[in-house]
């Protein structure tokens, strides 16, 4: 009698689950989840997000707080806040009560300096890691910002860094390159995919890498489709959140795909144009493909829960904010490069296109709340969670996390 009663318990969460709108299968020995509708919570969030404060301002007067399109936001076991400032090629250090304590780093080549800084993370002792791609390494400073080491040989365009487990480091995936052949080929043959994750050794050696990208056929398309946004729960298990296609992965430590989910979109994913590419004598054109996005961000909590920040529709012509790159070469092979900001919505705040989706420990859907500013980056540390305005206002907006 006790034994089936298990069995109807157990019964009736299965039933409850896929009234809830999921949908679970195994592909390949995976974990599916499909979910639909409003998730688990149904109608009632059962979490909500009490403002703390705002750190930054594109408006304001104060130079520590004037961010220049910043990257990430990172907290130390004692509560201090690092904004890696990429624009600014620097990092600002905060307290936890917001206030401003030091600056590491300035724009060049040698120890401690940076040049467009892509991300950063903080280990248990303090010691900073800081993705430095155009600089090709990960430059390690200590607790107090001073030049530690530099990990060399990290490939051009590098992602984000993270810590794993003991002694290892994981990257991300590259963000979308181009690999070109010379001008007397009529078709790019495009190499191996790159994994979507490297692990790597404190010094740089690669140890494993997996995430397995989907081949489309089509060089431009691969490098954007492929596209990836990334974190690392402390037990070291990885989660990923494409950009361009819907889906959200979760990794063991050791690179096993444990499963994989989706939602409802209110949007097609398919691709609209695949690009081009266009050679005329030695001078190269590209248009990058033209592909939906779905989402700009994903976090684990303490809990296990999954937040991803999710596009509620895509953003107008007059919402948009796209980077401007430029890069010039002097006759000794030296490089000069200018990054900034450019589109109509540079002067926008606030929009209806975002909102954070909730997923448990198992990708089913839990929820949403909705948001009401635009969101380029999401961060968890403990019970605070932080969304990231890099373009627009330059900013992180703090909150405690309530249930």
């Amino acid at each position: 009698m006790r034994t089936r009663t298990v069995l109807i318990a157990i019964v009736f969460l299965l039933a409850a689950t896929l009234a809830a709108g999921q949908k679970v299968e195994t592909v390949d020995g995976v974990r599916v989840v499909h979910n639909s509708g409003p998730g688990a919570w149904g109608g009632t969030a059962k979490v909500a997000l009490e403002p703390v404060r705002v750190l930054g301002d594109v408006d304001t007067a104060d130079e520590n707080l004037a961010f220049y399109m910043p990257s990430t936001i990172a907290m130390d076991a004692a509560g201090d806040l690092y904004v890696l400032d990429t624009g600014n090629h620097r990092i600002q250090k905060f307290g936890p009560d917001g206030k401003y304590l030091a600056t590491y780093g300035r724009q060049g080549q040698g120890p401690g300096e940076f040049y467009y800084p892509a991300w950063l993370a903080i280990d248990a002792k303090g010691f900073i890691y800081v993705t430095d791609p155009n600089n090709q390494r990960i430059q390690v400073l200590t607790p107090d910002g001073k030049d530690h080491k530099a990990i060399k040989g990290i490939e051009q365009g590098a992602g984000p860094v993270f810590l794993g487990k003991s002694g290892e480091l994981l990257t991300g995936a590259p963000r979308m390159r181009f690999v070109f052949n010379d001008p007397g080929e009529k078709e790019m043959k495009d190499p191996a995919l790159p994994k979507l994750v490297r692990v790597l050794d404190l010094e740089g050696k690669a140890i494993r890498e997996f995430g397995e990208p989907r081949d489309y056929g089509e060089e431009l398309v691969n490098r954007g489709a492929n596209e990836v946004l990334m974190t690392v729960a402390a037990g070291g298990e990885v989660y990923l959140a494409y950009t361009a296609q819907n889906k959200i992965e979760k990794y063991a430590a050791d690179g096993r795909l444990l499963w994989r989910a989706d939602r409802e979109l209110p949007y097609s994913m398919e691709i609209k144009d695949k690009g081009e590419i266009k050679r005329t004598g030695n001078n190269v054109s590209v248009r990058g493909p033209q592909l939906n996005r779905c989402a700009s961000g994903i976090a684990v909590d303490a809990k296990g829960r999954v937040w991803v920040v999710t596009m509620t529709r895509q953003l107008k012509k007059e919402e948009q904010v796209g980077m401007s790159m430029t890069v010039s070469m002097d006759g000794s092979g030296g490089r000069t490069m200018g990054m900034k900001p450019q589109g109509e919505g540079q002067e926008l705040r606030t929009t209806d296109a975002y909102k954070l989706e909730v997923f448990d420990a198992d990708g089913v859907l839990l929820g949403s709340l909705p948001l009401d500013f635009f969101v380029d980056g999401i961060f968890i540390y403990g019970d605070r969670l932080f969304l990231m305005d890099k373009l627009r206002g330059t900013q992180f907006k703090e909150y405690r996390i309530k249930g």
